[in-house]
């Protein structure tokens, strides 16, 4: 029994780990709209302005909110700012509800922003393993009032048979002597997963959770029509490093002085041959989920005998950009869009 125990846990581990991304990005059936969370939640306080909430329809008093961009704005509603309590009082909502619900207030208070698509944008910025400790093993280590206890697989075994996501939503909302989010609202729908996950197996989370924060990510890479298409990104400051005189110090008209500037590059290759194209017309457009964008050519550039085209472009910290990369090759009829979603940390 205690291998079968076993198996079914490892096989829940290894699935959430797999469909991570999917799932933390997928909306879910019986999600509400904005418009229905302003009108049973926000309204009551910004509708009127009551305590300073801005006033739904005052462009004034949303214009600075609105410069913030979605995602930090999301994440002040998550976690509470001022007299706003985290998850504006209602822990039962997902995150993908409140950035709707503030989408649907600013677009009445003179902004022009489409609602999120996904849970991508609200990134986790606590570990499983941080939030068990501060949180939930108040209740989960020793197994008062019959809380599984950390660890213990026959205790969680049953829990986990309607599936890891009913779990995790029953955390969510709340389940019989367990408040909504561990009696923690500023715990985002992400956060909570990744408790649950490292409470069924600490040792296996802690271990995969290490492991994923000390691997760098891939370098995103798009093949369309013919042409394969790498897209990266490295900090200004990465490119100060360099030797006066270097063609990396140099390129581009130099480092840009300031803080948030990334150098973006583009590499291209045919993908039938491999061969690196270094004749093409590439320009980029940077979109911030939420917010404003800005587009420019990026210039041709020649290191170590490597064509590839770059410039830098200001972003902001721990924001989510959509990326527009198009490529117009000499005598092609029409250009090459590749697209990719980055978010900066």
């Amino acid at each position: 029994m205690r291998l079968r125990h076993e198996l079914l846990l490892a096989g829940f581990l290894a699935m959430a780990a797999s469909m991570a991304p999917q799932l933390a990005g997928a909306a879910k059936a019986g999600e509400r709209s904005g418009k229905e969370v302003v009108a049973a939640t926000c309204a009551s306080c910004h509708a009127k302005g009551t305590q300073g909430a801005p006033k739904i329809g005052d462009n004034k008093a949303w214009s600075n909110r609105i410069a913030q961009g979605l995602s930090s704005l999301t994440q002040s509603a998550l976690k509470g700012i001022r007299a706003m309590p985290a998850h504006g009082g209602s822990p039962d909502l997902s995150d993908l509800e409140i950035g709707r619900a503030i989408v649907y207030m600013v677009n009445r208070s003179g902004g022009h922003w489409a609602e999120p698509a996904s849970l991508e944008d609200l990134a986790i910025e606590r570990s499983g393993p941080q939030i068990v400790k501060e949180q939930c093993a108040k209740c989960h280590q020793k197994g008062v009032g019959g809380a599984p206890r950390i660890g213990d697989r026959e205790a969680w075994t049953p829990r986990l048979k309607d599936g890891l996501d009913n779990a995790v939503r029953a955390a969510i909302h709340g389940h019989g002597g367990m408040p909504p989010r561990g009696a923690r609202a500023d715990l985002t729908d992400a956060e909570v997963r990744s408790a649950v996950i490292y409470m069924i197996n600490p040792v296996t989370a802690a271990k995969k959770d290490a492991q994923a924060r000390a691997a760098p990510p891939a370098a995103p890479y798009k093949s369309v029509d013919g042409i394969n298409v790498y897209l990266g990104f490295a900090p200004a400051e990465t490119m100060r490093a360099f030797a006066e005189g270097s063609v990396e110090r140099s390129m581009h008209g130099g480092v840009p002085s300031g803080s948030g500037y990334y150098h973006v590059n583009v590499s291209l290759a045919d993908d039938a041959t491999k061969a690196l194209i270094g004749d093409a017309k590439v320009d980029m457009s940077l979109q911030e989920t939420g917010g404003t964008g800005v587009s420019k050519t990026l210039e041709p550039m020649v290191i170590n005998n490597k064509p590839s085209y770059g410039n830098y472009f200001r972003m902001r910290a721990k924001s989510s950009y959509q990326v527009t990369v198009r490529i117009q090759r000499p005598g092609a009829a029409r250009p090459v869009e590749a697209r990719f979603e980055h978010r900066t940390y």
